[in-house]
């Protein structure tokens, strides 16, 4: 079986750590791995396949001879290395917003839009974590009928923001539960106990930088720049998993049993769904796990064509690891990777 030489790019980052266990779960055809990193973490050793690889210095002579390059070190290093990346052979798939919107960079998917992944020019984005499981979701009802507004009310897990926010939270919990003072560091306001309407900066128009993502890459992702789209993006005291309220107004009218067997089934998706017995998704429950897990399917009440569901998804698997992944294994199905 041939296989591929592959660089990891913030190896070290909680996305970094997943894409190891990612790649070795999958059984992805490795030949050589070579592990990213800032000079800060250089020389650490991360385990794969049983083999301690030390970590380098990420710098331009770092990519020569690799055929797929995972970047998860933020969007000032990818601005600067992708193109490096791309220039010396490597397939990048980024994990930052630095790339998302370039009209030359494809934003993809798999379980949406895969035939994307061959217009790439060295560069495939890998989408917004609530984007993702947000569009693995819609799109198997999109596909039937189609959708024409989105209004989704987001509850984002701190790992979303990394290792040091996820410290955080354990060091506030302590901290409240002791009676003590609680100085935020990473958020503006405490976390532990608390939720907060804010994820990444705000806007002119008053939307946050996230909710906005959230618009513009399904837009991309659907190929359906008509869909109108409003999005609250709100920081929740969980470690792992982000969750999602979801209200969509179809063209036509579906029952919610018609929505929930179009689920079933659909790539990427598991269906939980029954309310009388306390029965749907949850962050705890899908941590680890890779399916976007959908439940409280229900029509709603307020609109003739509306239908509201619950979505729940592990932010660091399938929103970023996992479908960069998926996004590598297509490139190799299809001969374009290492050609």
């Amino acid at each position: 079986m041939k296989t591929y030489n592959v660089a990891i790019v913030g190896a070290t980052g909680l996305v970094g750590q997943e894409f190891l266990k990612v790649l070795q779960q999958r059984k992805f055809p490795v030949g050589s791995l070579r592990l990213l990193a800032s000079d800060r973490s250089a020389g650490r050793k991360c385990s794969y396949n049983g083999t301690d690889i030390a970590v380098e210095e990420t710098a331009v002579t770092s990519f020569k001879n690799i055929d797929l390059a995972l970047f998860s070190a933020g969007a000032e290093i990818s601005t600067y290395y992708a193109p490096i990346a791309a220039k010396a052979g490597a397939v990048v798939v980024d994990n930052s917003a630095a790339w998302r919107m370039d009209e030359n960079v494809p934003l993809v998917v798999p379980e949406v839009n895969p035939d994307d992944v061959a217009k790439h020019r060295g560069i495939i984005a890998n989408p917004n974590c609530s984007t993702i499981q947000m569009v693995v979701a819609l799109y198997p009802i999109h596909k039937v009928n189609p959708i024409k507004r989105i209004i989704v009310d987001t509850y984002q897990s701190v790992s979303g923001t990394g290792t040091p926010a996820m410290e955080e939270l354990s060091a506030q919990a302590r901290q409240v539960l002791e009676g003590k003072t609680v100085v935020p560091h990473i958020y503006p306001h405490q976390i532990a106990f608390n939720l907060l309407p804010e994820i990444d900066v705000f806007l002119d128009n008053g939307y946050s930088k996230e909710e906005w993502k959230m618009v513009n890459e399904t837009r991309k992702i659907m190929h359906a720049p008509q869909i109108a789209i409003s999005a609250t993006c709100v920081r929740v005291p969980v470690y792992v998993g982000h969750s999602e309220a979801i209200h969509v107004e179809l063209t036509t009218r579906f029952t919610a049993e018609q929505v929930r067997q179009l689920l079933v089934g659909a790539p990427g998706v598991m269906v939980l769904d029954d309310p009388s017995v306390s029965l749907y998704p949850h962050p705890w429950m899908a941590a680890g796990q890779d399916q976007v897990w959908v439940g409280r399917i229900r029509e709603d009440n307020s609109h003739p064509t509306g239908i509201a569901m619950w979505v729940v998804s592990d932010n660091i698997r399938k929103g970023a690891a996992l479908n960069a992944v998926q996004i590598a294994e297509i490139l190799v199905e299809r001969g374009l990777l290492g050609a």
